[in-house]
């Protein structure tokens, strides 16, 4: 057999191989660039998923001035869903806002609950903490009387280490936020005196601790500062019918909250005249760092009251899920587990 005829079979064979594979390439080729786009979209569909299951599961208890401002707050953090709202009515006559949010009257009622933000007054706070953390719960409070806050720091912390959970206590703006202020500058100046001035504005603790008095239908504390960290508290009190102004006064001044302060109780007709949620602090510390005295540091912010507490209840929510189980103040905790995003990012950002 010659060689040319030899080398025409061989290519005979090779196109009938060709042949019997060409359906196989085909398919190949029309099917994989829609398997790939298939699985994209799967991938990406996974993604959402676990991105919605990452969440942190927040719910609010008590849905007043701070209940309400926590809400937007939580609604505005990428990594938190709001799961439910207690309150004392359940659902019965439930705000517009609520209308896609579970409301009910006890946190047992809803599931998955992570974290409870505490929207309470300050005197409720232990009770609604330890009901919480028995069910596992995390809770952030803003517990804002200074002089009770190490023995609520004592008790929560052996409810939660019981329990496995988390409580940071007293974490508004202040306590909270300015104590971390105070806490770093007087570490840039250990010896020497820091002034905290809070004011002109609306204390909402103070407030919620007069209308608790018998006699009273409405209350605005106004903090009225003097200097030096020294304050005036302007009580306006609305009375029911028949109350006796002199015991309402009396019992103001008694209460723990206004027992170290100058006080003045006036009484009007309608507070709701009265009312603005504005407030601010004036922070100024005049010390020494190592032998170099006059060293001087001030810190100053004017706020929405019940917003900058609820945007701070919200950071502690995030970082109470990065702490070991006990209660915490919020100088106990790093600042960047307050933060939302990757570690490393924040860290070339902010430092």
């Amino acid at each position: 057999m010659s060689r040319n005829h030899t080398k025409f079979r061989h290519l005979v064979n090779f196109k009938s191989l060709f042949l019997s594979f060409l359906p196989f390439f085909c398919k190949i080729l029309f099917t994989f660039p829609v398997n790939m786009f298939t699985f994209a979209v799967e991938t990406n569909q996974n993604q959402k998923t676990v991105n919605k299951m990452d969440k942190i599961k927040v719910a609010i208890v008590g849905y007043g001035n701070i209940g309400k401002y926590a809400l937007e707050a939580v609604q505005a953090s990428a990594d938190m869903e709001c799961v439910g709202v207690v309150r004392r009515n359940g659902a019965e006559g439930k705000p517009a806002e609520l209308a896609d949010v579970p409301v009910v009257k006890n946190i047992s009622e809803l599931k998955g609950v992570q974290v409870a933000i505490l929207a309470t007054p300050t005197r409720k706070v232990e009770e609604y903490a330890k009901q919480c953390l028995a069910l596992g719960i995390n809770t952030v409070d803003s517990f804002d009387i200074h002089t009770q806050i190490v023995d609520l720091r004592r008790s929560l912390d052996k409810a939660a280490k019981e329990h496995g959970a988390v409580s940071i206590i007293s974490a508004g703006w202040d306590p909270g936020s300015d104590s971390i202020v105070r806490s770093l500058i007087e570490s840039l100046a250990p010896k020497g005196i820091t002034y905290t001035n809070f004011g002109p504005g609306r204390s909402m603790g103070h407030s919620v601790a007069v209308r608790a008095i018998d006699g009273v239908r409405d209350a605005l504390s106004m903090t009225i500062p003097v200097g030096t960290g020294i304050h005036r508290r302007m009580v306006y009190v609305e009375l029911e019918d028949g109350a006796d102004f002199k015991k309402v006064e009396a019992a103001i001044k008694a209460d723990p909250y206004f027992v170290n302060d100058e006080t003045h109780v006036q009484q009007v007709p309608c507070v709701d005249n009265l009312n603005d949620v504005g407030h601010g602090v004036n922070l100024v510390r005049k010390g020494v760092s190592g032998k170099t005295h006059n060293q001087l540091f001030e810190f100053n912010m004017t706020i929405n009251n019940p917003a900058l507490t609820a945007q701070v209840l919200v950071n502690v929510a995030r970082a109470s899920m990065k702490q070991k189980p006990g209660a915490y103040t919020m100088i106990e905790i790093p600042v960047i587990d307050m933060l939302y995003g990757d570690r490393e990012e924040l860290i070339r950002h902010l430092v």
